[in-house]
Protein backbone atom coordinates (compact mmCIF):
# COMPACT_ATOMS: atom_id res chain seq x y z
CA UNK A 1 0.00 0.00 0.00
CA UNK A 2 2.62 2.07 0.99
CA UNK A 3 3.17 5.90 2.16
CA UNK A 4 1.59 7.11 -0.91
CA UNK A 5 4.32 9.72 -1.54
CA UNK A 6 8.49 8.84 -2.10
CA UNK A 7 8.93 6.28 0.13
CA UNK A 8 12.54 6.50 0.44
CA UNK A 9 12.76 9.75 2.45
CA UNK A 10 12.65 9.09 6.13
CA UNK A 11 13.67 11.89 8.44
CA UNK A 12 15.67 10.68 11.54
CA UNK A 13 15.56 13.25 14.04
CA UNK A 14 18.52 12.55 16.86
CA UNK A 15 19.79 11.00 13.59
CA UNK A 16 23.15 11.50 14.86
CA UNK A 17 22.97 10.21 18.67
CA UNK A 18 23.58 6.13 19.39
CA UNK A 19 20.62 4.80 18.56
CA UNK A 20 19.65 7.32 16.10
CA UNK A 21 23.20 6.68 13.80
CA UNK A 22 22.38 3.26 14.14
CA UNK A 23 18.96 3.71 12.77
CA UNK A 24 20.21 5.25 9.76
CA UNK A 25 23.03 3.15 8.65
CA UNK A 26 20.25 0.03 8.76
CA UNK A 27 17.58 2.27 7.17
CA UNK A 28 19.93 3.08 4.03
CA UNK A 29 21.24 -0.59 3.98
CA UNK A 30 17.31 -1.36 3.41
CA UNK A 31 16.92 0.77 0.42
CA UNK A 32 15.21 3.86 2.20
CA UNK A 33 17.42 7.33 2.41
CA UNK A 34 17.58 8.65 5.59
CA UNK A 35 17.90 12.63 6.23
CA UNK A 36 19.86 13.65 9.64
CA UNK A 37 18.07 16.22 12.45
CA UNK A 38 19.83 17.33 15.20
CA UNK A 39 20.99 19.87 17.19
CA UNK A 40 23.94 18.24 18.18
CA UNK A 41 22.65 18.94 22.01
CA UNK A 42 23.77 15.07 23.06
CA UNK A 43 25.68 14.10 20.05
CA UNK A 44 29.02 14.76 18.14
CA UNK A 45 28.90 16.62 14.79
CA UNK A 46 32.12 14.37 13.87
CA UNK A 47 29.39 10.85 14.16
CA UNK A 48 27.92 12.32 10.36
CA UNK A 49 32.03 11.77 8.84
CA UNK A 50 32.04 8.16 10.42
CA UNK A 51 28.28 7.18 8.81
CA UNK A 52 29.39 8.03 5.60
CA UNK A 53 32.49 5.76 6.00
CA UNK A 54 30.28 2.83 7.23
CA UNK A 55 27.78 3.56 4.48
CA UNK A 56 29.83 4.57 1.88
CA UNK A 57 28.08 7.81 0.94
CA UNK A 58 27.64 11.03 2.96
CA UNK A 59 23.83 11.25 4.29
CA UNK A 60 21.76 14.83 4.12
CA UNK A 61 21.54 16.59 7.30
CA UNK A 62 19.77 18.96 8.52
CA UNK A 63 20.67 21.16 12.10
CA UNK A 64 17.90 22.15 14.21
CA UNK A 65 15.89 21.65 17.31
CA UNK A 66 12.38 19.96 16.78
CA UNK A 67 10.97 22.65 19.07
CA UNK A 68 11.47 24.77 16.26
CA UNK A 69 7.88 24.07 14.41
CA UNK A 70 8.70 26.07 11.01
CA UNK A 71 12.46 24.26 10.47
CA UNK A 72 10.99 21.19 10.97
CA UNK A 73 7.77 21.72 8.19
CA UNK A 74 10.25 23.13 6.20
CA UNK A 75 12.51 20.27 6.38
CA UNK A 76 9.65 17.47 5.46
CA UNK A 77 8.45 19.62 2.45
CA UNK A 78 11.80 20.30 1.36
CA UNK A 79 12.95 16.49 1.80
CA UNK A 80 9.30 15.13 -0.13
CA UNK A 81 9.93 13.01 3.71
CA UNK A 82 7.21 9.86 3.90
CA UNK A 83 7.90 9.08 7.27
CA UNK A 84 9.60 10.33 10.59
CA UNK A 85 11.80 8.11 13.21
CA UNK A 86 11.34 10.44 16.24
CA UNK A 87 14.76 9.47 18.57
CA UNK A 88 15.26 13.14 19.54
CA UNK A 89 15.44 13.40 23.53
CA UNK A 90 17.09 13.38 26.76
CA UNK A 91 17.18 9.95 28.20
CA UNK A 92 18.88 10.13 31.35
CA UNK A 93 16.42 8.74 34.68
CA UNK A 94 18.89 9.91 37.05
CA UNK A 95 19.41 13.70 35.48
CA UNK A 96 15.42 13.87 34.61
CA UNK A 97 14.66 13.43 38.18
CA UNK A 98 17.22 16.66 38.92
CA UNK A 99 15.93 18.55 35.78
CA UNK A 100 12.25 17.48 35.37
CA UNK A 101 11.47 21.03 33.39
CA UNK A 102 14.18 19.82 30.87
CA UNK A 103 12.89 16.56 30.38
CA UNK A 104 9.38 17.98 29.96
CA UNK A 105 10.25 20.46 27.30
CA UNK A 106 12.83 18.82 25.10
CA UNK A 107 10.90 15.26 25.14
CA UNK A 108 7.00 16.15 25.46
CA UNK A 109 7.46 19.83 23.92
CA UNK A 110 9.63 18.45 20.85
CA UNK A 111 6.94 15.35 19.80
CA UNK A 112 4.16 18.16 20.47
CA UNK A 113 5.99 20.46 17.65
CA UNK A 114 7.55 17.78 15.41
CA UNK A 115 3.81 15.80 15.26
CA UNK A 116 1.96 19.45 14.41
CA UNK A 117 4.89 19.98 11.72
CA UNK A 118 3.76 16.56 10.52
CA UNK A 119 0.32 17.47 10.32
CA UNK A 120 0.58 20.38 8.98
CA UNK A 121 2.62 18.79 5.89
CA UNK A 122 0.69 16.02 5.78
CA UNK A 123 3.17 13.22 6.69
CA UNK A 124 1.06 10.81 8.81
CA UNK A 125 3.57 8.44 9.96
CA UNK A 126 5.88 7.98 12.62
CA UNK A 127 7.89 5.47 14.53
CA UNK A 128 8.51 6.47 18.10
CA UNK A 129 11.33 6.23 20.17
CA UNK A 130 9.50 4.84 23.68
CA UNK A 131 11.05 2.96 26.53
CA UNK A 132 10.38 0.06 28.63
CA UNK A 133 10.46 2.83 31.51
CA UNK A 134 6.83 3.49 30.45
CA UNK A 135 6.11 0.19 32.54
CA UNK A 136 7.20 2.08 35.50
CA UNK A 137 7.74 -1.10 37.99
CA UNK A 138 6.40 -3.83 36.59
CA UNK A 139 4.65 -6.48 38.77
CA UNK A 140 5.94 -9.42 36.95
CA UNK A 141 8.49 -10.25 34.24
CA UNK A 142 8.82 -10.76 31.29
CA UNK A 143 6.84 -7.50 30.37
CA UNK A 144 4.62 -7.81 27.49
CA UNK A 145 2.70 -4.92 26.08
CA UNK A 146 -0.54 -5.11 27.47
CA UNK A 147 1.13 -4.81 31.03
CA UNK A 148 0.08 -1.69 32.91
CA UNK A 149 1.98 1.52 32.49
CA UNK A 150 2.91 4.08 34.70
CA UNK A 151 6.22 6.28 35.47
CA UNK A 152 8.64 6.23 38.52
CA UNK A 153 10.43 9.23 36.79
CA UNK A 154 9.92 12.47 34.91
CA UNK A 155 12.00 10.87 32.11
CA UNK A 156 9.63 7.98 31.79
CA UNK A 157 6.35 9.95 32.57
CA UNK A 158 7.55 12.13 29.44
CA UNK A 159 7.70 9.05 27.06
CA UNK A 160 4.03 7.66 28.97
CA UNK A 161 2.83 10.94 28.19
CA UNK A 162 3.83 11.29 24.35
CA UNK A 163 2.47 7.43 24.23
CA UNK A 164 -0.77 8.77 25.12
CA UNK A 165 -0.75 11.54 22.87
CA UNK A 166 -0.06 9.58 20.21
CA UNK A 167 -3.28 7.11 20.91
CA UNK A 168 -5.24 10.21 21.03
CA UNK A 169 -4.22 10.79 17.11
CA UNK A 170 -5.88 8.05 15.54
CA UNK A 171 -8.75 8.46 17.02
CA UNK A 172 -8.81 12.24 15.49
CA UNK A 173 -7.47 11.67 11.97
CA UNK A 174 -7.54 7.60 10.69
CA UNK A 175 -4.74 8.44 8.04
CA UNK A 176 -2.29 8.20 10.93
CA UNK A 177 0.31 5.59 11.22
CA UNK A 178 1.76 4.98 14.28
CA UNK A 179 4.86 2.99 16.18
CA UNK A 180 5.23 3.02 19.65
CA UNK A 181 8.37 0.93 20.24
CA UNK A 182 9.45 0.36 23.57
CA UNK A 183 13.31 -0.63 24.06
CA UNK A 184 14.55 -2.20 26.88
CA UNK A 185 18.06 -1.51 27.00
CA UNK A 186 20.61 -0.90 24.02
CA UNK A 187 23.94 -1.49 24.36
CA UNK A 188 26.96 -2.55 21.63
CA UNK A 189 27.93 -0.75 19.12
CA UNK A 190 28.44 -0.95 14.98
CA UNK A 191 30.89 -3.96 14.31
CA UNK A 192 32.85 -1.58 12.22
CA UNK A 193 34.13 -0.28 15.53
CA UNK A 194 33.49 3.17 13.55
CA UNK A 195 29.88 3.98 15.38
CA UNK A 196 29.37 3.50 18.77
CA UNK A 197 27.96 5.29 22.21
CA UNK A 198 29.63 8.44 23.04
CA UNK A 199 28.87 10.19 26.23
CA UNK A 200 29.52 13.18 27.34
CA UNK A 201 31.04 13.55 30.54
CA UNK A 202 29.91 10.71 32.80
CA UNK A 203 28.35 8.04 31.61
CA UNK A 204 24.83 7.46 32.47
CA UNK A 205 24.27 4.37 30.72
CA UNK A 206 26.27 1.31 32.70
CA UNK A 207 27.74 -0.25 29.40
CA UNK A 208 29.77 3.16 28.29
CA UNK A 209 30.59 3.41 31.86
CA UNK A 210 32.00 -0.36 32.36
CA UNK A 211 33.91 -0.20 28.77
CA UNK A 212 35.72 3.28 30.40
CA UNK A 213 36.56 1.34 33.32
CA UNK A 214 37.83 -1.45 31.20
CA UNK A 215 40.04 0.92 29.20
CA UNK A 216 41.67 2.74 32.02
CA UNK A 217 40.13 6.04 31.82
CA UNK A 218 37.80 5.42 35.16
CA UNK A 219 38.91 3.32 38.44
CA UNK A 220 36.33 1.45 38.74
CA UNK A 221 32.41 0.76 38.50
CA UNK A 222 29.57 2.53 40.81
CA UNK A 223 27.25 -0.75 41.07
CA UNK A 224 23.97 1.61 42.22
CA UNK A 225 22.62 -0.64 44.47
CA UNK A 226 23.29 -4.87 45.85
CA UNK A 227 20.41 -5.47 48.02
CA UNK A 228 17.79 -5.91 45.29
CA UNK A 229 15.46 -8.57 45.37
CA UNK A 230 17.50 -10.13 42.30
CA UNK A 231 20.07 -13.45 41.70
CA UNK A 232 23.05 -11.24 42.92
CA UNK A 233 21.47 -8.21 44.58
CA UNK A 234 22.41 -6.07 41.36
CA UNK A 235 19.30 -4.72 38.84
CA UNK A 236 18.79 -6.98 36.24
CA UNK A 237 17.92 -5.05 32.50
CA UNK A 238 17.29 -6.41 29.07
CA UNK A 239 20.24 -5.53 27.65
CA UNK A 240 19.67 -5.64 23.55
CA UNK A 241 22.29 -4.71 20.67
CA UNK A 242 21.90 -1.28 19.15
CA UNK A 243 21.72 -3.06 15.39
CA UNK A 244 19.28 -5.54 16.59
CA UNK A 245 17.07 -2.30 17.81
CA UNK A 246 18.07 -0.29 14.53
CA UNK A 247 16.36 -3.59 12.65
CA UNK A 248 13.86 -3.52 14.49
CA UNK A 249 12.61 0.43 13.64
CA UNK A 250 13.07 -0.56 9.47
CA UNK A 251 10.99 -3.87 10.78
CA UNK A 252 8.31 -1.16 12.04
CA UNK A 253 8.51 1.06 9.72
CA UNK A 254 7.58 -1.79 6.78
CA UNK A 255 4.54 -2.54 8.80
CA UNK A 256 3.41 0.77 9.14
CA UNK A 257 3.63 1.05 4.73
CA UNK A 258 1.22 -2.05 5.23
CA UNK A 259 -1.78 0.60 6.59
CA UNK A 260 -2.88 2.92 8.69
CA UNK A 261 -3.31 2.71 12.61
CA UNK A 262 -1.37 2.50 15.87
CA UNK A 263 1.10 -0.47 16.86
CA UNK A 264 2.50 -0.72 20.11
CA UNK A 265 5.72 -3.38 20.29
CA UNK A 266 8.54 -4.17 22.88
CA UNK A 267 12.33 -4.13 21.05
CA UNK A 268 14.29 -6.74 23.29
CA UNK A 269 15.86 -9.85 23.90
CA UNK A 270 13.82 -11.29 27.15
CA UNK A 271 16.87 -12.04 28.67
CA UNK A 272 17.18 -10.51 31.80
CA UNK A 273 21.04 -9.95 33.00
CA UNK A 274 22.78 -8.16 36.13
CA UNK A 275 24.56 -5.31 36.26
CA UNK A 276 27.50 -7.97 37.65
CA UNK A 277 26.75 -10.95 34.75
CA UNK A 278 27.30 -7.29 32.85
CA UNK A 279 30.63 -6.04 33.87
CA UNK A 280 31.72 -10.22 33.76
CA UNK A 281 30.91 -10.62 29.88
CA UNK A 282 32.55 -7.37 28.97
CA UNK A 283 35.71 -8.45 31.14
CA UNK A 284 35.83 -11.66 29.14
CA UNK A 285 35.14 -9.84 26.14
CA UNK A 286 38.33 -7.83 26.65
CA UNK A 287 40.74 -9.28 28.84
CA UNK A 288 40.61 -6.24 31.37
CA UNK A 289 39.61 -6.08 34.95
CA UNK A 290 36.27 -4.19 35.71
CA UNK A 291 36.46 -3.27 39.68
CA UNK A 292 33.37 -2.59 41.00
CA UNK A 293 32.23 -0.46 44.32
CA UNK A 294 28.59 -0.68 45.33
CA UNK A 295 27.30 2.46 46.31
CA UNK A 296 23.39 3.28 47.06
CA UNK A 297 20.30 2.86 44.78
CA UNK A 298 19.58 5.80 42.56
CA UNK A 299 15.93 7.09 42.44
CA UNK A 300 13.96 5.91 39.87
CA UNK A 301 16.08 2.65 39.60
CA UNK A 302 13.82 -0.29 39.36
CA UNK A 303 15.12 -4.28 40.15
CA UNK A 304 13.86 -5.87 37.33
CA UNK A 305 13.00 -5.38 33.97
CA UNK A 306 13.18 -7.67 30.86
CA UNK A 307 10.65 -7.67 27.86
CA UNK A 308 8.32 -10.37 26.65
CA UNK A 309 9.83 -10.14 22.61
CA UNK A 310 7.05 -12.55 21.43
CA UNK A 311 4.56 -9.64 19.74
CA UNK A 312 7.60 -8.21 18.19
CA UNK A 313 8.30 -11.49 16.04
CA UNK A 314 4.65 -11.85 15.29
CA UNK A 315 3.61 -8.70 14.37
CA UNK A 316 7.28 -7.31 12.62
CA UNK A 317 8.32 -10.55 11.76
CA UNK A 318 11.45 -9.10 14.07
CA UNK A 319 13.80 -10.88 16.65
CA UNK A 320 17.11 -10.18 18.10
CA UNK A 321 19.70 -12.19 17.06
CA UNK A 322 22.92 -11.22 18.66
CA UNK A 323 23.74 -12.36 22.05
CA UNK A 324 25.52 -10.64 25.06
CA UNK A 325 28.93 -11.95 23.83
CA UNK A 326 28.74 -10.01 20.40
CA UNK A 327 27.18 -6.84 22.23
CA UNK A 328 30.36 -6.85 24.42
CA UNK A 329 32.50 -7.89 21.68
CA UNK A 330 30.87 -4.96 19.94
CA UNK A 331 30.96 -2.45 23.19
CA UNK A 332 34.31 -3.05 23.49
CA UNK A 333 36.27 -2.92 20.22
CA UNK A 334 34.28 0.78 20.08
CA UNK A 335 36.02 1.28 23.57
CA UNK A 336 39.64 0.42 22.20
CA UNK A 337 39.37 1.82 18.76
CA UNK A 338 37.94 5.47 20.14
CA UNK A 339 39.25 5.89 23.65
CA UNK A 340 37.85 9.47 23.24
CA UNK A 341 34.50 8.83 21.24
CA UNK A 342 34.56 10.42 17.91
CA UNK A 343 37.11 12.69 19.33
CA UNK A 344 39.46 9.73 18.98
Amino acid sequence: MGFGRNMQQILVTGGAGFIGSHTAIALASSGYKPIIFDNFSNANPKVLGRMAQVAGHAFEFVEGDVRNTSLVRQTLRAHDIAAVMHFAGAKAVGESVQLPLAYYSNNVWGAVSLLQAMEAEGVMSLVFSSSATVYGDPATVPIAEDAPRSATNPYGRSKLIIEEMLADLPVANPAWRLARLRYFNPIGAHESGLLGEDPRGTPNNVMPFITQVAGGKRPHLNVFGNDYPTPDGTGVRDYIHVCDLAEGHVAALRKLERGPGMISVNLGTGNGVSVLQLADALEAASGKVVPRRFTPRRPGDIAVCYADPTLAKQLLGWQATRGLKQMCADAWRWQANNPDGYDS
